[in-house]
This record gives C-alpha cells, sequence and structure tokens, in this order.
C-alpha cells in the first residue's frame, strides 16, 4: 500500500460536513433532515447571471487569465468604488477560484513552515485547514458567548506575538458567531500589525449581510495598512452562487500583490464561466442585496429568538452573516448532532447541525455548542426549533442529563 502525507493524515475534518454520511443513511430511511449545519443559502442566484451563463456566445472555454479577465475585475473594481475606495484598479485584484483559493494565496505568500497566524475564536473551520497545508501554526485568542463573541482585549493579540508571528485573520463579520466588529476594535488590530510588521488578512464574504442598522467596516478602511493587509472576498454569499467558485484577493500592496501572482499563475486560471456569471451579477443595481438582507433579517430574529425561548439555551444575536453559535443543555454536541441523525425523529423528520468544536483550537472549548445556518425560509426555521426543543428534552431524558 503507498504511504499517505503527514501533511495529510493531519488534515483536520469538517466539523459542518463529518456528519454528511449519517444525514444519507437518515434521509435513506425516509426522514426529512433540515440543513442547519451549512451556509448554502436558499435564496434565488440574480437572474443577471443565470442568463449570462444560459447565453454564452463562446467557440472555445479557453484559459482566463491569472489574475482573471479584465472585464470582471472592473467589475470589482466599479464594487469597491461603491464601497468608498476610490483609489482601487483592477490591478489591486487577483481572482481567485473561490474565497477559499484567496485564503490559500494569502497563507502561502506570507508564511513558511512552522510560521504562525493568530486567530479570534471560535472561526471557520476551514481556516485549520488552509494553515495545515502549508504547515502554518493557529495561535487562537479566544472570545467568549457571554460577552457574544467581541474581540478580545487587544492585550490577549499582543501576548501571543511571536518572532514567527506573520500575519492576523480575522472575519468580518464573522462566520461562525455573525460577530460584526467595530472601528475601534479594528483600529486597535491595525495598530498592532503596524507596531509588530505583520499583515492583517481579513475575511469579509459577508459584508452585505449586516443588520440592525450597522455597517461593516472593511480593513481597506485604514489606509496606513496599505502594505499591511490583504481583503479576502467571494461571490458564494452575496450573490447565492457557491457553486461558481469565483472569490478575489485584494491588495494595495504590489509586494504582497507580485507574490500571491506566482501562485496564481502556477494554478493557471480561476474559472472561466464563474467569472461571467459573477460579472453580470455585480450589474444589479443593489436592490437584489437589499431584499436579501431584510429577508436574512427576519430569519435570525425568528430563529434566535426561538432557541433563546428554548430551556436552556444561550444565542447572542448575530449582527452579520447568517449564522449564530448557541450553546445547548448537553454534555456534548458532536454526540447529540450525531444522535439526532442515527436515532431520533419527529413524525419522520430531523435537523443537522454543525457542532461548534471543529470552530476552536481546542474542541473543549465548544464541546456545548454548535453553529446554525439560518439559510432555510421561516416555516423551515420555525419547524427546526421546534424540533429542537423536542429532542433536548428526548436526549436529556435518554442519558440521564
Amino acid at each position: 500500500m503507498p504511504n499517505i502525507s503527514n501533511r495529510a493524515l493531519h488534515m483536520p475534518p469538517s466539523p459542518v460536513r463529518k456528519l454528511v454520511p449519517f444525514a444519507l443513511q437518515a434521509k435513506q430511511k425516509g426522514i426529512k433532515v433540515y440543513h442547519l449545519n451549512i451556509g448554502q443559502p436558499d435564496i434565488e442566484t440574480p437572474e443577471t447571471a443565470l442568463n449570462a451563463l444560459k447565453n454564452i456566445d463562446l467557440k472555445v472555454l479557453e484559459y482566463a487569465l491569472s489574475e482573471g479577465n479584465l472585464d470582471y475585475r472592473k467589475a470589482l473594481t466599479e464594487y469597491y468604488h461603491s464601497l468608498g475606495f476610490s483609489d482601487l484598479t483592477p490591478d489591486n485584484f487577483i481572482v481567485t477560484n473561490g474565497g477559499s483559493e484567496a485564503l490559500n494565496f494569502a497563507i502561502s505568500t506570507l508564511c513558511d513552515e512552522g510560521d504562525e497566524v493568530i486567530i479570534p475564536e471560535p472561526y471557520y473551520a476551514n481556516y485549520n485547514g488552509f494553515t495545515s497545508t502549508f504547515d502554518v501554526n493557529v495561535v487562537a485568542v479566544s472570545s467568549t458567548i457571554d460577552t457574544g463573541f467581541a474581540l478580545p482585549p487587544i492585550e490577549e493579540f499582543e501576548k501571543k506575538i511571536t518572532e514567527k508571528t506573520r500575519a492576523i485573520i480575522i472575519c468580518n463579520p464573522g462566520n461562525p458567531t455573525g460577530y460584526l466588529y467595530t472601528r475601534e476594535e479594528l483600529q486597535k488590530l491595525a495598530e498592532i500589525a503596524l507596531k509588530y510588521d505583520i499583515v492583517i488578512i481579513s475575511d469579509e464574504v459577508y459584508r452585505e449581510y449586516v443588520y440592525d442598522g450597522k455597517q461593516q467596516i472593511s480593513i481597506l478602511d485604514f489606509p496606513e495598512l496599505k502594505e499591511n493587509c490583504i481583503v479576502i472576498d467571494s461571490e458564494s454569499k452575496r450573490y447565492s452562487m457557491c457553486g461558481v467558485r469565483i472569490g478575489c484577493m485584494v491588495t494595495r500592496s504590489q509586494k504582497i500583490r507580485n507574490a500571491a501572482m506566482l501562485f496564481a499563475q502556477a494554478r493557471l486560471s480561476p474559472v472561466l464561466l464563474g467569472q461571467i456569471a459573477a460579472t453580470a451579477a455585480h450589474q444589479n443595481d443593489g436592490a437584489y442585496i437589499r431584499a436579501v438582507r431584510e429577508e436574512y433579517t427576519h430569519r435570525r430574529n425568528i430563529l434566535v429568538d426561538l432557541l433563546n425561548a428554548i430551556p436552556g439555551v444561550i444565542c447572542p444575536k448575530p449582527r452579520g452573516a447568517f449564522y449564530c453559535v448557541a450553546e445547548l443543555p448537553v454534555d456534548d454536541t458532536e454526540k447529540f448532532a450525531q444522535w439526532l441523525l442515527e436515532s431520533y425523529s419527529n413524525n419522520k423528520e430531523t435537523i443537522m447541525v454543525a457542532p461548534a468544536g471543529g470552530f476552536y483550537s481546542d474542541p473543549e472549548l465548544g464541546k456545548k455548542q454548535v453553529r446554525i445556518a439560518y439559510v432555510l425560509k421561516e416555516e423551515d426555521l420555525k419547524r427546526s426549533a421546534e424540533i429542537l426543543k423536542d429532542a433536548l428534552k428526548q436526549y436529556r431524558e435518554e442519558f440521564s442529563l
């Protein structure tokens, strides 16, 4: 038998997808599964994007430019100008196969084997996968549910910085918590980055979906970070087009861009058809985003209120994205999530949640928490909360909790 690399053996499993086999088994038994575990919106993709794909008039589906085709980078430039960043040009963007590849480019550009990145936790679980791929170490700074997962004191970041620290990674608004960073918090991070000459990698793929009259503050709002910041962006959640696999890496630093372009050239090109769809999606006048934001606000309010009405459940109200982290009155949410799929149903229905241990560097910190995505329609969220309430009651009785 061939050897498997240590890198593969130590690659962490996805907390979102590792329970999929149990969900498939439940469905084979005729049980309906409400998927609260994954950020796959049921919102329709913009018609302009769908029509662009249907009406492609190309004789050859050729390679795109390694940095992304100019038409799409122009569309991105206009979009960022609308956000107030009028200094950006198409040369500030490297188009990637989803935000995931943009993160890979950023990490591989900044870090060597054994280097470190600091990340506030809980954090997007795939940050573990991206860093593991390059043998880069995650150094976590913990936030807590009792503060709504607010940024930990900046002194905690400074304590973690070593000669191997290359970047701080944040997600704003956050996955999995939905936390929205304030300008004051970002200013403190900017000062730390400049003091130690490290880079802020800001994952801003959910920037449009911010609620309660708040506004997302981008790390690009801090011009002093010209050489010390990278923004990760994606069309997946903005336009409900996860399958087109189109994102981008944004930086004002020519040094960082030039280095990242070497990785872009090595992987040849980003998806051509995805860029065509994404370019067309940006032709929308904002009505699409406003309507979707209103829908997510409605779903958030319904779900979080219902969760907090369940005895023993604690769920801070997120200010952005479309996720929340809830603490449940169970001993281990991984066991509970598997039990929901293997051993429980309510009128032939159950729910699938993402145990939150996989969103922490130390899984014990998330042992009683789950991430829930409110990407389902209102009646499905209401039914899911009803199922969760009944399941918790049965589970606690069965295991004498």
